[in-house]
Protein backbone atom coordinates (compact mmCIF):
# COMPACT_ATOMS: atom_id res chain seq x y z
CA UNK A 1 0.00 0.00 0.00
CA UNK A 2 1.50 3.16 -1.16
CA UNK A 3 1.85 6.25 1.68
CA UNK A 4 -1.19 8.28 -0.01
CA UNK A 5 -3.37 5.24 0.10
CA UNK A 6 -2.58 4.74 3.53
CA UNK A 7 -2.72 8.81 4.51
CA UNK A 8 -6.15 8.63 2.45
CA UNK A 9 -7.77 5.83 4.75
CA UNK A 10 -6.74 7.13 7.57
CA UNK A 11 -8.48 10.41 6.82
CA UNK A 12 -11.72 8.50 5.91
CA UNK A 13 -11.83 6.84 9.04
CA UNK A 14 -11.08 9.94 10.79
CA UNK A 15 -13.96 11.65 9.25
CA UNK A 16 -16.03 8.26 10.02
CA UNK A 17 -15.10 9.01 13.56
CA UNK A 18 -15.83 12.56 13.56
CA UNK A 19 -19.14 12.72 11.69
CA UNK A 20 -20.15 9.89 14.25
CA UNK A 21 -18.92 11.46 17.06
CA UNK A 22 -20.99 14.99 16.21
CA UNK A 23 -24.22 12.74 15.51
CA UNK A 24 -23.48 11.16 18.62
CA UNK A 25 -23.22 13.87 20.78
CA UNK A 26 -25.24 16.54 19.66
CA UNK A 27 -24.77 20.23 19.64
CA UNK A 28 -20.77 19.89 20.57
CA UNK A 29 -17.39 21.75 20.26
CA UNK A 30 -14.32 20.58 18.12
CA UNK A 31 -12.29 20.50 21.07
CA UNK A 32 -14.81 17.86 22.46
CA UNK A 33 -14.56 15.74 19.51
CA UNK A 34 -11.30 15.72 19.30
CA UNK A 35 -11.51 14.83 23.11
CA UNK A 36 -14.06 11.93 22.37
CA UNK A 37 -11.89 10.36 19.43
CA UNK A 38 -8.60 10.48 20.46
CA UNK A 39 -7.86 12.70 16.77
CA UNK A 40 -5.73 15.63 17.16
CA UNK A 41 -7.40 19.15 17.36
CA UNK A 42 -5.88 19.97 13.93
CA UNK A 43 -7.30 16.81 12.35
CA UNK A 44 -10.65 17.57 13.77
CA UNK A 45 -10.54 21.15 12.72
CA UNK A 46 -9.40 20.39 8.93
CA UNK A 47 -11.99 17.31 8.61
CA UNK A 48 -15.03 19.41 10.26
CA UNK A 49 -14.58 22.30 7.56
CA UNK A 50 -14.96 19.91 4.77
CA UNK A 51 -18.12 18.49 6.76
CA UNK A 52 -19.54 22.21 6.79
CA UNK A 53 -18.39 22.83 2.78
CA UNK A 54 -20.28 19.65 1.92
CA UNK A 55 -23.25 20.72 3.73
CA UNK A 56 -23.29 17.76 6.06
CA UNK A 57 -22.56 19.83 9.52
CA UNK A 58 -23.25 23.25 10.44
CA UNK A 59 -21.80 25.65 12.91
CA UNK A 60 -24.21 27.56 15.66
CA UNK A 61 -23.67 29.39 18.37
CA UNK A 62 -23.27 27.83 22.51
CA UNK A 63 -26.58 28.45 23.48
CA UNK A 64 -25.30 28.88 26.97
CA UNK A 65 -22.59 31.57 26.20
CA UNK A 66 -25.23 33.52 24.78
CA UNK A 67 -27.10 33.42 27.14
CA UNK A 68 -24.22 34.65 30.03
CA UNK A 69 -23.18 37.52 28.38
CA UNK A 70 -19.79 36.80 29.34
CA UNK A 71 -16.75 38.17 27.38
CA UNK A 72 -15.16 36.91 24.67
CA UNK A 73 -16.34 35.13 21.53
CA UNK A 74 -18.77 32.78 22.06
CA UNK A 75 -17.65 29.10 21.23
CA UNK A 76 -18.99 27.44 18.30
CA UNK A 77 -20.61 24.48 17.93
CA UNK A 78 -21.24 21.90 15.19
CA UNK A 79 -24.43 19.50 15.09
CA UNK A 80 -25.74 17.56 12.08
CA UNK A 81 -27.36 19.21 9.27
CA UNK A 82 -31.05 18.18 9.47
CA UNK A 83 -32.17 19.36 6.06
CA UNK A 84 -28.94 17.79 4.21
CA UNK A 85 -30.99 14.75 3.25
CA UNK A 86 -34.18 13.04 3.43
CA UNK A 87 -34.21 9.52 4.48
CA UNK A 88 -36.17 6.74 4.38
CA UNK A 89 -36.57 3.97 6.48
CA UNK A 90 -39.45 0.73 6.23
CA UNK A 91 -40.08 -2.45 8.12
CA UNK A 92 -41.85 -5.29 6.20
CA UNK A 93 -44.09 -7.47 8.10
CA UNK A 94 -46.25 -10.45 7.41
CA UNK A 95 -49.17 -8.15 6.71
CA UNK A 96 -47.84 -4.35 6.34
CA UNK A 97 -45.43 -1.64 5.67
CA UNK A 98 -44.08 1.02 7.63
CA UNK A 99 -42.39 3.54 6.36
CA UNK A 100 -40.50 6.47 8.13
CA UNK A 101 -39.09 9.67 6.24
CA UNK A 102 -36.39 11.26 8.90
CA UNK A 103 -34.03 14.22 8.08
CA UNK A 104 -30.59 13.70 8.10
CA UNK A 105 -30.22 14.53 12.09
CA UNK A 106 -32.70 11.12 12.44
CA UNK A 107 -35.30 12.96 13.21
CA UNK A 108 -38.95 11.78 12.76
CA UNK A 109 -40.53 13.65 9.42
CA UNK A 110 -43.50 11.47 8.79
CA UNK A 111 -44.69 7.98 9.72
CA UNK A 112 -46.75 6.13 7.30
CA UNK A 113 -48.24 2.41 7.23
CA UNK A 114 -49.87 0.25 4.09
CA UNK A 115 -51.23 -2.58 4.79
CA UNK A 116 -49.89 -5.50 2.52
CA UNK A 117 -51.78 -8.26 1.08
CA UNK A 118 -52.04 -11.93 2.54
CA UNK A 119 -51.72 -14.82 0.30
CA UNK A 120 -49.44 -17.35 -1.45
CA UNK A 121 -49.37 -15.24 -4.58
CA UNK A 122 -47.42 -12.44 -2.66
CA UNK A 123 -44.08 -13.04 -4.06
CA UNK A 124 -40.40 -11.44 -3.37
CA UNK A 125 -41.17 -9.57 -6.05
CA UNK A 126 -44.46 -8.21 -5.23
CA UNK A 127 -43.52 -7.40 -2.07
CA UNK A 128 -40.79 -5.28 -3.26
CA UNK A 129 -43.51 -3.22 -5.64
CA UNK A 130 -45.80 -2.74 -2.53
CA UNK A 131 -42.75 -1.56 -0.96
CA UNK A 132 -41.99 0.94 -3.54
CA UNK A 133 -45.58 2.10 -3.97
CA UNK A 134 -45.81 2.54 0.03
CA UNK A 135 -42.71 5.07 -0.19
CA UNK A 136 -44.55 7.20 -3.29
CA UNK A 137 -47.72 7.43 -0.28
CA UNK A 138 -45.39 8.87 2.13
CA UNK A 139 -43.51 10.91 0.24
CA UNK A 140 -46.71 12.50 -1.78
CA UNK A 141 -48.07 12.84 1.57
CA UNK A 142 -44.98 15.04 2.82
CA UNK A 143 -45.28 17.05 -0.72
CA UNK A 144 -41.96 15.83 -1.77
CA UNK A 145 -40.49 14.08 -5.07
CA UNK A 146 -39.44 10.56 -5.29
CA UNK A 147 -36.39 11.75 -6.24
CA UNK A 148 -36.04 13.77 -3.06
CA UNK A 149 -34.90 10.62 -1.25
CA UNK A 150 -31.23 10.38 -0.75
CA UNK A 151 -31.55 7.08 0.30
CA UNK A 152 -33.80 4.77 2.13
CA UNK A 153 -33.32 1.42 4.56
CA UNK A 154 -35.39 -1.89 5.06
CA UNK A 155 -35.85 -4.14 7.42
CA UNK A 156 -36.96 -7.63 7.18
CA UNK A 157 -37.76 -10.79 9.07
CA UNK A 158 -35.78 -13.94 8.06
CA UNK A 159 -32.65 -15.35 7.30
CA UNK A 160 -31.17 -11.44 5.56
CA UNK A 161 -27.84 -11.59 4.52
CA UNK A 162 -26.72 -7.92 4.61
CA UNK A 163 -23.50 -8.27 2.42
CA UNK A 164 -25.41 -9.59 -0.73
CA UNK A 165 -28.71 -8.55 -0.39
CA UNK A 166 -29.78 -12.27 -0.79
CA UNK A 167 -32.84 -13.54 1.51
CA UNK A 168 -32.69 -17.24 1.81
CA UNK A 169 -35.87 -17.24 4.19
CA UNK A 170 -38.20 -14.73 5.33
CA UNK A 171 -42.17 -15.33 6.44
CA UNK A 172 -42.50 -12.41 4.37
CA UNK A 173 -42.87 -14.48 0.72
CA UNK A 174 -42.30 -17.95 -0.69
CA UNK A 175 -38.98 -17.13 -2.50
CA UNK A 176 -36.20 -18.67 -1.17
CA UNK A 177 -32.16 -17.33 -1.56
CA UNK A 178 -33.82 -14.76 -3.65
CA UNK A 179 -32.14 -11.72 -4.56
CA UNK A 180 -34.19 -8.99 -2.73
CA UNK A 181 -31.61 -6.62 -2.90
CA UNK A 182 -31.72 -6.18 -6.42
CA UNK A 183 -35.65 -6.50 -6.43
CA UNK A 184 -35.63 -3.29 -4.25
CA UNK A 185 -32.81 -1.32 -6.11
CA UNK A 186 -35.21 -1.33 -9.55
CA UNK A 187 -37.76 1.02 -7.75
CA UNK A 188 -35.83 3.51 -6.22
CA UNK A 189 -33.50 6.09 -7.66
CA UNK A 190 -31.63 5.93 -4.70
CA UNK A 191 -29.14 3.82 -2.71
CA UNK A 192 -31.11 0.55 -1.05
CA UNK A 193 -29.92 -0.72 2.35
CA UNK A 194 -31.29 -4.32 3.70
CA UNK A 195 -30.62 -5.52 6.35
CA UNK A 196 -32.38 -8.59 9.23
CA UNK A 197 -35.29 -6.45 10.90
CA UNK A 198 -33.78 -7.69 14.85
CA UNK A 199 -30.52 -5.53 13.39
CA UNK A 200 -32.52 -2.46 12.39
CA UNK A 201 -33.59 -2.49 15.93
CA UNK A 202 -30.79 -2.82 17.58
CA UNK A 203 -29.38 -0.19 15.41
CA UNK A 204 -32.47 2.10 16.63
CA UNK A 205 -31.23 1.49 19.93
CA UNK A 206 -28.26 2.38 19.49
CA UNK A 207 -28.57 5.62 17.89
CA UNK A 208 -31.96 6.75 19.68
CA UNK A 209 -32.27 4.08 22.69
CA UNK A 210 -31.54 2.36 25.65
CA UNK A 211 -28.01 1.35 23.82
CA UNK A 212 -26.76 4.86 23.29
CA UNK A 213 -23.17 5.36 24.58
CA UNK A 214 -23.02 1.83 25.25
CA UNK A 215 -20.69 -0.37 23.47
CA UNK A 216 -21.43 -3.98 24.07
CA UNK A 217 -25.79 -5.06 24.00
CA UNK A 218 -28.17 -7.56 23.19
CA UNK A 219 -31.80 -6.44 21.90
CA UNK A 220 -33.96 -9.30 21.65
CA UNK A 221 -37.48 -8.57 19.65
CA UNK A 222 -40.49 -10.87 20.51
CA UNK A 223 -43.30 -10.37 17.44
CA UNK A 224 -43.99 -13.04 14.69
CA UNK A 225 -40.99 -14.26 15.31
CA UNK A 226 -38.25 -14.07 17.80
CA UNK A 227 -35.23 -12.03 16.73
CA UNK A 228 -31.68 -10.73 18.34
CA UNK A 229 -29.53 -7.70 17.32
CA UNK A 230 -25.83 -7.83 18.86
CA UNK A 231 -23.83 -5.01 18.80
CA UNK A 232 -20.38 -5.66 19.58
CA UNK A 233 -17.46 -2.66 20.27
CA UNK A 234 -20.56 -0.64 18.41
CA UNK A 235 -20.91 -2.07 15.80
CA UNK A 236 -23.91 -4.37 14.78
CA UNK A 237 -22.23 -8.34 14.62
CA UNK A 238 -24.32 -10.34 12.09
CA UNK A 239 -21.23 -13.49 11.13
CA UNK A 240 -19.05 -14.11 8.57
CA UNK A 241 -22.17 -14.79 6.36
CA UNK A 242 -24.47 -11.86 7.36
CA UNK A 243 -27.27 -14.76 9.05
CA UNK A 244 -25.23 -15.11 12.47
CA UNK A 245 -27.83 -14.15 15.12
CA UNK A 246 -30.77 -16.11 14.61
CA UNK A 247 -31.88 -16.43 18.29
CA UNK A 248 -35.20 -17.45 17.09
CA UNK A 249 -34.32 -20.43 15.05
CA UNK A 250 -31.31 -22.28 18.56
CA UNK A 251 -32.96 -25.24 19.44
CA UNK A 252 -34.17 -26.07 22.62
CA UNK A 253 -35.88 -29.60 22.11
CA UNK A 254 -34.68 -32.11 19.55
CA UNK A 255 -37.52 -33.53 16.78
CA UNK A 256 -39.99 -31.01 18.87
CA UNK A 257 -42.48 -28.00 18.08
CA UNK A 258 -42.69 -27.35 14.16
CA UNK A 259 -41.13 -24.04 13.17
CA UNK A 260 -42.49 -21.92 10.49
CA UNK A 261 -38.98 -22.00 9.09
CA UNK A 262 -39.52 -25.52 8.12
CA UNK A 263 -37.08 -27.17 11.10
CA UNK A 264 -38.32 -28.19 14.22
CA UNK A 265 -37.53 -27.42 18.16
CA UNK A 266 -36.63 -23.99 17.54
CA UNK A 267 -37.26 -21.76 20.32
CA UNK A 268 -39.31 -19.66 18.46
CA UNK A 269 -41.70 -22.58 18.04
CA UNK A 270 -42.58 -22.11 21.91
CA UNK A 271 -42.49 -18.01 22.29
CA UNK A 272 -43.70 -16.61 19.46
CA UNK A 273 -47.08 -15.46 18.80
CA UNK A 274 -48.11 -18.35 16.47
CA UNK A 275 -46.80 -21.12 18.48
CA UNK A 276 -48.59 -19.35 21.62
CA UNK A 277 -51.83 -19.49 19.35
CA UNK A 278 -51.28 -22.41 17.66
CA UNK A 279 -51.20 -24.12 21.60
CA UNK A 280 -54.25 -22.08 22.60
CA UNK A 281 -56.47 -23.70 19.35
CA UNK A 282 -55.40 -27.23 20.49
CA UNK A 283 -55.46 -26.24 24.69
CA UNK A 284 -58.37 -23.87 25.41
CA UNK A 285 -62.27 -25.07 24.35
CA UNK A 286 -63.45 -22.69 21.69
CA UNK A 287 -67.15 -22.01 19.92
CA UNK A 288 -67.61 -20.24 16.84
CA UNK A 289 -68.37 -17.18 18.82
CA UNK A 290 -64.81 -16.53 20.02
CA UNK A 291 -62.32 -14.85 18.12
CA UNK A 292 -60.41 -16.89 15.09
CA UNK A 293 -57.09 -14.43 14.06
CA UNK A 294 -53.88 -15.46 15.65
CA UNK A 295 -53.68 -12.02 17.04
CA UNK A 296 -57.08 -12.49 18.95
CA UNK A 297 -56.37 -16.08 20.11
CA UNK A 298 -53.33 -14.69 21.78
CA UNK A 299 -54.97 -12.00 23.10
CA UNK A 300 -58.03 -14.17 24.52
CA UNK A 301 -55.74 -16.30 25.70
CA UNK A 302 -53.52 -13.41 27.49
CA UNK A 303 -56.91 -12.34 28.89
CA UNK A 304 -58.27 -16.12 30.19
CA UNK A 305 -54.57 -16.58 32.07
CA UNK A 306 -54.55 -13.22 33.82
CA UNK A 307 -57.84 -13.98 34.71
CA UNK A 308 -56.82 -17.49 36.54
CA UNK A 309 -57.22 -20.03 33.67
CA UNK A 310 -54.98 -22.86 33.98
CA UNK A 311 -54.14 -24.36 30.87
CA UNK A 312 -53.81 -20.96 29.45
CA UNK A 313 -51.48 -19.61 32.52
CA UNK A 314 -49.39 -22.63 31.69
CA UNK A 315 -49.00 -22.09 27.98
CA UNK A 316 -47.34 -18.79 29.11
CA UNK A 317 -45.30 -20.68 31.81
CA UNK A 318 -43.89 -22.96 29.81
CA UNK A 319 -43.17 -20.27 26.83
CA UNK A 320 -41.47 -18.11 29.84
CA UNK A 321 -39.13 -21.07 30.77
CA UNK A 322 -37.71 -21.75 27.41
CA UNK A 323 -37.35 -18.24 26.84
CA UNK A 324 -35.53 -17.87 30.22
CA UNK A 325 -33.10 -21.06 28.92
CA UNK A 326 -32.86 -19.08 25.53
CA UNK A 327 -31.82 -15.79 27.43
CA UNK A 328 -29.12 -17.53 29.77
CA UNK A 329 -27.61 -19.06 26.87
CA UNK A 330 -27.11 -15.64 24.92
CA UNK A 331 -25.46 -14.24 28.59
CA UNK A 332 -23.17 -17.19 28.57
CA UNK A 333 -21.90 -16.87 25.36
CA UNK A 334 -22.02 -13.13 24.91
CA UNK A 335 -21.69 -11.99 28.73
CA UNK A 336 -23.41 -8.32 27.78
CA UNK A 337 -23.71 -5.58 30.02
CA UNK A 338 -27.44 -4.97 28.75
CA UNK A 339 -30.23 -6.83 27.31
CA UNK A 340 -32.87 -4.99 25.62
CA UNK A 341 -36.30 -6.48 24.78
CA UNK A 342 -38.68 -4.72 22.05
CA UNK A 343 -41.31 -5.53 19.50
CA UNK A 344 -44.96 -6.09 20.01
CA UNK A 345 -45.50 -9.27 21.71
CA UNK A 346 -43.30 -7.42 24.56
CA UNK A 347 -46.96 -5.95 25.83
CA UNK A 348 -47.39 -9.63 27.26
CA UNK A 349 -45.44 -9.98 30.54
CA UNK A 350 -44.59 -13.64 31.08
CA UNK A 351 -41.63 -12.92 28.81
CA UNK A 352 -39.81 -10.67 31.25
CA UNK A 353 -41.70 -11.43 34.43
CA UNK A 354 -38.91 -11.60 37.66
CA UNK A 355 -39.75 -15.42 37.69
CA UNK A 356 -38.11 -15.86 33.90
CA UNK A 357 -35.61 -13.38 34.46
CA UNK A 358 -34.78 -15.38 38.13
CA UNK A 359 -34.64 -18.70 36.23
CA UNK A 360 -32.52 -17.09 33.31
CA UNK A 361 -30.08 -15.93 36.19
CA UNK A 362 -29.82 -19.61 37.47
CA UNK A 363 -29.35 -21.05 34.58
CA UNK A 364 -26.34 -18.53 33.70
CA UNK A 365 -22.75 -19.75 34.73
CA UNK A 366 -22.73 -18.77 38.20
CA UNK A 367 -19.06 -16.45 38.19
CA UNK A 368 -19.71 -14.06 40.40
CA UNK A 369 -20.08 -11.54 37.89
CA UNK A 370 -23.05 -8.73 37.73
CA UNK A 371 -26.00 -10.04 35.96
CA UNK A 372 -26.72 -8.02 32.75
CA UNK A 373 -28.96 -5.13 32.95
CA UNK A 374 -32.78 -5.74 31.53
CA UNK A 375 -34.68 -3.13 29.97
CA UNK A 376 -37.89 -2.98 27.97
CA UNK A 377 -39.07 -1.33 24.78
CA UNK A 378 -42.87 -1.81 24.43
CA UNK A 379 -42.02 0.34 20.83
CA UNK A 380 -44.15 -1.22 17.95
CA UNK A 381 -43.11 -0.78 14.38
CA UNK A 382 -42.29 3.14 14.25
CA UNK A 383 -38.79 2.54 15.95
CA UNK A 384 -38.12 -0.77 13.56
CA UNK A 385 -38.54 1.58 10.76
CA UNK A 386 -36.55 4.37 12.15
CA UNK A 387 -33.70 1.99 13.01
CA UNK A 388 -33.83 1.42 9.22
CA UNK A 389 -33.23 5.04 8.26
CA UNK A 390 -30.71 5.14 10.74
CA UNK A 391 -29.10 1.89 8.63
CA UNK A 392 -29.70 4.08 5.66
CA UNK A 393 -28.19 7.02 7.09
CA UNK A 394 -24.93 4.71 7.90
CA UNK A 395 -24.69 4.26 4.43
CA UNK A 396 -25.30 7.79 2.89
CA UNK A 397 -21.94 8.57 5.34
CA UNK A 398 -19.91 5.81 4.07
CA UNK A 399 -21.10 7.11 0.76
CA UNK A 400 -19.38 10.59 1.77
CA UNK A 401 -16.10 9.37 3.31
CA UNK A 402 -15.47 7.12 0.28
CA UNK A 403 -16.82 9.09 -2.67
CA UNK A 404 -15.68 12.17 -1.26
CA UNK A 405 -18.18 15.30 -1.30
CA UNK A 406 -21.63 14.24 -0.67
CA UNK A 407 -24.26 15.50 -2.84
CA UNK A 408 -27.76 17.22 -2.46
CA UNK A 409 -30.57 14.97 -1.61
CA UNK A 410 -31.90 12.81 -4.31
CA UNK A 411 -29.13 13.33 -6.31
CA UNK A 412 -28.26 9.49 -6.43
CA UNK A 413 -30.09 8.48 -9.23
CA UNK A 414 -30.86 5.00 -11.30
CA UNK A 415 -27.14 4.38 -12.27
CA UNK A 416 -25.81 4.96 -8.51
CA UNK A 417 -28.32 2.31 -7.80
CA UNK A 418 -27.20 -0.18 -10.16
CA UNK A 419 -23.50 0.49 -9.12
CA UNK A 420 -24.96 -0.19 -5.02
CA UNK A 421 -26.77 -3.43 -6.20
CA UNK A 422 -23.43 -4.68 -7.87
CA UNK A 423 -21.68 -3.70 -4.80
CA UNK A 424 -24.11 -6.35 -3.28
CA UNK A 425 -25.03 -4.19 -0.12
Amino acid sequence: MTQPTQVQGLRTRNRRAILAAIRNLGQTARVDIARDTGISAATVTSITADLVEEGLVEETMDPAAARGGGRGRPRVLLRIRPDAFLIGGAKISTDHITIMLTDYAGAEVLHHVCPLPIGPGLTAEKVAGHLETATASALERLGRKPEELASIGVGLPGFVDASTGIVHWSACFPDRGINFHKLLARGFGCPVYLDNDANVVALAEKWFGFGRGVDDFLVVTIEHGVGLGVVIGGQIFRGARGIGTEFGHTKVEFDGALCRCGQRGCLEAYVADYALAREAAFALDRDLALPVTPQEELDALFAAAKAGDEVADSIFRRAGRIFAMGLANLANIFDPGLIIFSGEQMRFDYLYSPEVLDQMRRLSVASGRTPPKMRVHKWGDRIWARGAAALAMEGLNEQAHDGGPAVAAGAAGPERAAVEDQASL
